[in-house]
């Protein structure tokens, strides 16, 4: 059974940075693409960064470029995703994600693709 446990969320004042682990097990993610997506309260879920397990190729949404970095450990069967120069308009809830395929650019912005969900992390930025 696939299982996604993030963590590493909190409170953190803007500009601050944070650091967010996803642990996954259950099986090899060798052809999986592992994403992170967020949810403001009363906003659809969408999507922030993706990276591909075995190329290790990397996506972002637009907003985040520059500010966030995906990365994974295989060894440890980690995803991380480091977060710099946080704004309050990056408060929400984290979730990381895995899609049993490889994508690429737009293709990981669907959340549909990403058949594994972990929990989320609370991520607020005060002001």
């Amino acid at each position: 059974q696939v299982q996604l446990v993030e963590s590493g969320g909190g409170l953190v004042q803007a500009g601050g940075s944070l650091r967010l682990s996803c642990a996954a097990s259950g099986r090899t993610f060798s052809s999986y693409t592992m994403g992170w997506f967020r949810q403001a309260p009363g906003k659809e879920r969408e999507f922030v960064a993706a990276i591909n397990w075995n190329s290790g190729s990397t996506y972002y949404k637009d907003s985040v470029k520059g500010r966030f970095t995906i990365s994974r450990d295989i060894a440890k069967n980690t995803v991380y995703l480091q977060m710099n120069s946080l704004k309050p308009e990056d408060t929400a809830v984290y979730y990381c994600a895995a899609a049993p395929l490889y994508c690429s650019g737009y293709g990981c912005y669907d959340r549909y693709l990403y058949r594994y969900w972990g929990q989320g992390t609370q991520v607020t930025v005060s002001s």
